[in-house]
């Protein structure tokens, strides 16, 4: 039989120690009295399993009242600030920590089980939690019993491999915009709320990316931003050319995309030559443009000789590689690196991009591609989407599905509107939970029962 033991830490209290010879019985005593030491408590068979399981039932219990459309909110203390009123399954269990450490053995397996269900499917994690506790409720059932637990484990594991099977042959594919809506409303509570997650994923395409922000009015609102957009502005107010708007719109410009940094003009002038010629509007993405080329560029540009922005090339560390990567897919560039021994000396225009229309503000960039590059842009997101399912943590596969979702087109943000902040956080789970179980059904499909 599997021996199962809970494992927790207490204080034994004070145990005296000899002191050394000739040491007087004062210090001796100050010495006992520094010494502290931490004991294991080990626990066998039934008394452990119950410990186990008790830690298990407060978590499940607190959970399971808000399990499916008619469940119920959980309302959690908080040490600052107003209390969070939650109908999340993972935040609920992520909130618990009981006194006793050997139930709270239990409690730390529940958040683990909840923690997987929303790191790989972002709902669903009620369910979980509940399975889960049925499971070890009748597994610790039949140990007791005389079962193997290893027998028991490779039981389970064989009929969840032929569950999963008999649910694929069950769903049935997603038909159109009011299954969207029929979806989203019952994971939200909401009719209203899932009318606009089915509005937003109708609009983006199953490419796009819907995000959830914070509103500055009371309603909900949605965002839509179209192309491939970009957290970095112009190099240089003098680019500007809409001063209303304090923005440059360039139509069907040449796009150069490189990872090195622009100081001298002298390497550049070969290339620009080439683009007078053709007059045609050049946009520049690079790590960082400055000195000599800068200035040449802004002088060039305020004569009318070219019509030029440059701005500096997105995000951090090997995340700005990719970034820069997928804006040459998108134009049809050859990323200029000098990893690939690349000069810019070497640099024709046939290794420039295109793109329909490019728009460079303060702060963001939207990039309008030709469309020419479909069978390109649809490789490279089949490498991300690997790319993410090798992903480990929840901040790259963020990054991954917002990679997908620019090079996809389409972006819709779902600004979220609320009297109170308590209102704000429990509506914003809600949406995220609706938008991750419409993401599923996209992908696998809908069954009786969710």
């Amino acid at each position: 039989m599997l021996t199962h033991f809970t494992v927790g830490l207490l204080a034994m209290g004070f145990l005296n120690r000899p002191a050394p010879m000739g040491v007087p019985a004062a210090s001796r005593a100050r010495s006992s009295s520094s010494v502290v030491r931490m004991a294991k408590t080990i626990d066998f068979d039934d008394a452990s399993r119950e410990k186990l399981m008790q830690g298990i039932d407060a978590v499940a219990n607190a959970v399971k009242v808000t399990l499916g459309p008619k469940g119920r909110n959980v309302v959690l203390e908080r040490s600052y600030g107003a209390p969070e009123i939650v109908n999340d399954g993972v935040t609920i269990a992520r909130d618990i920590e009981l006194a006793d450490p050997q139930q709270n053995v239990g409690v730390k397996l529940l958040v683990e089980v909840a923690s997987k269900t929303d790191l790989k499917a972002g709902d669903g994690t009620t369910t979980s939690t509940v399975l889960a506790q049925a499971m070890v409720k009748e597994g610790l059932k039949s140990v007791a019993a005389g079962a193997s637990p290893v027998a028991l484990q490779r039981g389970i594991n064989k009929c969840a491999r032929r569950i999963v099977v008999e649910i694929n042959k069950l769903s049935k594919p997603i038909k159109g915009n009011d299954d969207l809506r029929a979806i989203a409303s019952i994971s939200t509570n909401s009719v209203e709320m899932g009318r606009i997650i089915a509005t937003a994923f109708e609009k983006v395409g199953a490419l796009g990316s819907t995000t959830v922000e914070d509103g500055q009015v009371l309603t909900d609102e949605i965002d839509f931003t179209e192309g491939m957009e970009i957290d970095r502005g112009y190099v240089s107010p003098y680019f500007v050319k809409n001063q209303e708007t304090q923005s440059a719109q360039l139509n069907k410009p040449r796009v150069l995309v490189t990872d090195r940094k622009l100081s001298s003009m002298q390497e550049m002038v070969q290339l620009l030559e080439a683009i007078v010629k053709t007059k045609q509007p050049l946009v520049i993405f690079a790590e960082d443009v400055s000195g000599e080329a800068l200035s040449s560029l802004v002088l060039n540009k305020m004569r009318g000789v070219l019509d030029v922005v440059a701005v500096k090339a997105p995000g951090f560390g090997d995340r700005r590689r990719a970034y820069m990567e997928d804006i040459a897919v998108l134009t049809g560039a050859t990323f200029v690196t000098e990893q690939l021994g690349i000069t810019m000396e070497q640099v024709t225009p046939d290794m420039l991009g295109t793109a329909e229309r490019v728009v460079v503000g303060k702060e963001v960039t939207t990039i309008i591609s030709t469309g020419e590059h479909t069978d390109a842009v649809a490789a490279r997101i089949k490498l991300i989407q690997k790319q993410k399912e090798e992903a480990d943590n929840q901040f790259d596969i963020e990054k991954c599905d917002e990679r997908v979702a620019k090079l996809g087109g389409a972006i819709a943000r779902i600004k979220v509107g609320a009297a109170t902040e308590t209102e704000l956080k429990d509506k914003k789970l809600r949406y995220e939970d609706a938008l991750n179980s419409v993401k599923c059904a996209l992908e696998a499909g809908v069954g009786a029962g969710g």
